[in-house]
């Protein structure tokens, strides 16, 4: 997979704890929750299943959704993630990097 700006969401299941987060390379990133090299929210709640990614252009704009997303009320953030992914399924399986 190429290097290119995304915002990520992380879950610990379904409709469980949610963490959202920005990075230019999803692979490294996802082997880093997977394998709990930071401390922080994502991996005191336990959030390694990633159910949403969305790509952009450059990484400014990554930024600005990822902050926008971050002010959510959960349940707005529940409604984006099962309007593709209804079965909070790990898309990182799907993408070949389980």
């Amino acid at each position: 997979m190429a290097k290119e700006p995304c915002v990520y969401i992380l879950a610990s299941g379904r409709r469980g704890y949610i963490y959202i987060g920005v990075t230019s390379h999803v692979p490294g990133r996802l082997w880093q929750h997977r394998n709990d090299v930071f401390d922080g929210y994502a991996k005191r709640r336990n959030c390694k299943r990633l159910v949403r990614i969305e790509t952009y252009p450059t990484m400014v704009e990554a930024i600005a959704r990822e902050k926008q997303l971050k002010n959510w009320h959960r349940q707005w953030k529940i409604n984006l993630i099962e309007g593709d992914n209804g079965e909070w399924r790990d898309l990182a399986v799907e993408m070949g990097l389980s």
